[in-house]
């Protein structure tokens, strides 16, 4: 093994160690903040020792807290992975499921579902919402892949992803003008994003949806890998390219719907983390990049609804708000490097 290939492996040991000492703080941070304050020795007892089992204090923290931040935390991975996925699909490092009007396409579908088949036939389990959202990514997705056909640079393809992600909201207001005062109210905080839903039954749903996507992605980490080369390279080493980029387009799709249909619509975390994974890891293997790309997406998602729900507590910052103040200036930076480099 060459000393490249070590120090390479150092990094990644290292960083992935990182990582992980960031999701356990971030996990101490989650649960022992909140309107209740409850001791850390406290919370460490309720939880390894089910102290106090049926006491307020752990139904915050077993009800609440951990089941809100464990959502926050495979959501952000799994809003990372799917951003990676859309990247190397498009070879564009600020394609992602929220600039690319997918996000958009998913909440229109939901905002429809919620507002004129719900109120028939009363409240929709998750697995209908997951279905709603995916159908509304595929739809966008599929107008995404037409359009870029004609498009001759990334700021074509951004433009085309914002204009269909105003048809979609404009889409959506017009079926808020026939909506009833509460189904507005449920549309408007699904829209907003937060990841104050969360529960362990729908974490468990959540759980299988996104690792089942998460394992198929790594499992295609080597055609990826050659794809970043080249479709003619792909091609050399038999990769059926037209399989391959469905795989990819359901993949994404799969993955940012769970996210849309369970914490609403949320910007720039599919952008941002996966170029922040690549500056750590200093690669862009995918092998090495989804699992990075999902520990960073859930760090900065635990973060960023720390910051949502302690910033101006008892007050609630929407996530999207938060996660578009950090990850706006990351698809900042990238806009300025890549119109550096075409110069």
């Amino acid at each position: 093994m060459t000393n490249t290939k070590i120090t390479a492996l150092i990094r990644y040991q290292i960083v992935f160690i990182i990582l992980l000492v960031l999701i356990a703080l971030g996990i101490v941070l989650n649960v022992n903040t909140g309107t209740v304050d409850i001791a850390p020795l406290r919370i460490f007892q309720i939880i390894f020792t089910n102290l106090d089992e049926g006491s307020m204090d752990s139904n915050i923290i077993w009800k609440i807290r951990l089941p809100r931040l464990l959502t926050a935390a495979v959501l952000g991975g799994a809003l990372s992975v799917s951003g990676f996925l859309l990247q190397t699909f498009f070879r564009n490092p600020i394609a992602g499921p929220f600039v690319l009007g997918i996000s958009s396409g998913a909440k229109m579908c939901v905002g429809f579902v919620i507002i004129f088949i719900a109120g028939k036939y009363g409240t929709l389990s998750s697995y209908t919402m997951v279905l709603t959202a995916f159908i509304g990514s595929m739809l966008m997705m599929g107008f995404v892949l037409l359009f870029s056909k004609n498009a001759k640079s990334m700021s074509m393809l951004l433009v085309i992803g914002i204009m269909i992600g105003y048809i979609c909201s404009a889409v959506t207001d017009f079926c808020i003008a026939f909506a009833k005062d509460n189904e507005i109210a449920n549309l408007t905080s699904w829209s907003m994003g937060s990841f104050s839903g969360g529960s362990w039954d729908s974490l468990g749903i959540i759980c299988v949806i996104v690792f089942c996507g998460l394992f198929c992605s790594i499992l295609i980490s080597k055609p990826m890998e050659a794809y970043q080369l080249g479709e003619g390279y792909a091609k050399s080493m038999g990769i059926n390219i037209k399989l391959f980029r469905v795989a990819l387009i359901v993949l994404s799709s799969v993955l940012s719907a769970c996210v849309t249909a369970f914490a609403g619509p949320i910007s720039f975390v599919g952008i941002a983390v996966p170029q922040i994974a690549k500056v750590l890891m200093k690669t862009a293997k995918p092998v090495v990049i989804i699992p990075t790309a999902f520990l960073c997406g859930a760090v900065f998602c635990m973060f960023c609804d720390l910051i949502a729900r302690a910033a101006f507590a008892p007050m609630e910052l929407a996530i999207g708000t938060v996660t578009s103040a950090f990850g706006a200036p990351v698809v900042i930076s990238l806009m300025i490097k890549r119109r550096k480099q075409e110069q």
